[in-house]
């Protein structure tokens, strides 16, 4: 099934999707730090990612408007996915010009216009999948979805480290501007991954959606009926639904932003952070990302929820254990395998249990709502995490990340209880 041609086009556009996230959370927190940036400014610079908490505002749009010439060539899916791939590539090389030691000014301008057209790349993207085939095969796309992303994802934090290590004057100490600069310009050049899957796959057929009756049934059809039907399918059982995907990634999402300023404080070099995060992170996070997809297609999509929720919140028990260790690669290389393990498991998973939520008509809209939830909490307490850091250290806090997990765990038991309607009205 991973061998399919629509799995194996989900792995490309997973790829296009992964690759702007750590270019402007983590990889940016390291050049940052790099740069004498401190860690409290630094995490407030991470609600930059509250983009993808608030897509769902502009999911509709994406949604039902066309675009001029481009929807009529394309489809409507595969232009807007091709405008905000253009649009991300544009404001990578925008990042690479931009000397963080000058002013922050022009650079987080740009990471809020690769922030933006990210999250409206995924919007479309979700919407691809969900309608380029039935529920059976949703858990095989989001595991290939899944690799992909975390292949650019680790291409985006361990590559760009490894391409910037490239270009720095081997005499010169500190920061580097011309090293991230090459950096940053590899990261645009890689979005013609995206950008060639998409001129070259085929627009997936749409369910078909009654004619609108004048501007307010169009308003009704596009802002309000997609969240009236989750409520009228799920009732009171969707705020149990909502309130699991709001806190599912949390412990993840919190730890991830001190993640990079932590290598940097702990001495690591750009080369050894790359050549863990790209050999032992890139084999662990494929075998999390199948592993996930298979086992929830055989097990179902709520036991390894519950299993990818524990080993997510145990992972960064695990980076407590590495700051009493110090500059110790060894242990690195065990930190960083278990916690890529762990994130495959609980994202293949994830995508699918929000997959088998989303109503077909509805896609675009349902699932932006689903997955801007899923950030909307984490990203905001994220933005504080470089002040607890200068408050009370790296300890404490990959302990209370993992804390956050607790009634994650609850959720989904309870969850788990609720008989969830999978087949999204199709």
């Amino acid at each position: 099934m991973y061998l399919e041609p629509g799995s194996l086009r989900m792995l490309a556009l997973g790829f296009s999707a992964g690759l702007p996230l750590l270019l402007v959370l983590g990889t940016l927190s390291f050049r940052l730090r790099e740069a004498g940036i401190d860690r409290t400014t630094i995490g407030y610079l991470s609600w930059v990612g509250l983009a993808y908490a608030f897509k769902w505002c502009w999911a509709p749009l994406v949604d039902r408007m066309p675009l001029p010439v481009l929807t009529r060539v394309l489809g409507r899916r595969r232009s807007w996915l091709l405008v905000s791939q253009l649009a991300i590539a544009a404001g990578l090389l925008g990042m690479a010009q931009a000397d963080p030691r000058a002013g922050l000014d022009v650079l987080v301008l740009c990471a809020l216009v690769v922030a933006f057209a990210s999250a409206t790349q995924d919007i479309a993207l979700d919407a691809f999948r969900i309608e380029s085939a039935g529920t059976d095969r949703q858990a095989a796309l989001a595991a290939t979805y899944q690799t992909g992303y975390r292949l650019a994802m680790i291409w985006a934090g361990a590559g760009v480290l490894w391409v910037a290590a490239r270009h720095e004057v081997a005499d010169l100490a500190g920061y580097q501007q011309q090293a991230w600069q090459a950096a940053y310009w590899a990261m645009a050049a890689s979005m013609t991954v995206g950008v060639v899957t998409v001129l070259t796959v085929r627009e997936p057929v749409r369910a078909a959606l009654p004619p609108a009756r004048g501007a307010a049934d169009w308003l009704r059809q596009v802002l309000v009926e997609p969240f009236a039907d989750f409520l009228r399918r799920h009732r009171w059982h969707a705020v149990l639904l909502l309130a699991l995907i709001a806190v599912y990634r949390i412990s993840d999402v919190v730890m991830g932003i001190m993640a990079n300023p932590f290598y940097v404080d702990m001495g690591y070099t750009k080369d050894e952070v790359a050549a863990v995060s790209k050999v032992f992170g890139v084999i662990m996070t494929l075998a999390g990302a199948f592993v996930g997809g298979v086992l929830s297609m055989r097990f179902g999509v709520m036991r390894i929820l519950m299993l990818g929720a524990v080993t997510s919140a145990l992972s960064n028990l695990l980076f407590a254990w590495l700051g009493s260790h110090g500059h110790d690669v060894r242990a690195l290389v065990l930190v960083v395998s278990a916690d890529n393990l762990a994130g495959g498991i609980a994202s293949a998973a994830f995508i699918a249990y929000l997959s088998s939520l989303t109503n077909v008509r509805y896609s675009a809209t349902q699932y932006a709502l689903f997955s801007s939830m899923m950030l909307l909490a984490p990203k905001w307490l994220a933005g504080f995490s470089g002040a607890f850091v200068d408050a009370w250290g790296y300890t404490p806090f990959f302990v209370g990340t993992a804390l956050l997990g607790l009634p994650v765990l609850l959720l989904v038991a309870l969850a788990s209880r609720v008989r969830i309607a999978t087949d999204g009205g199709r």
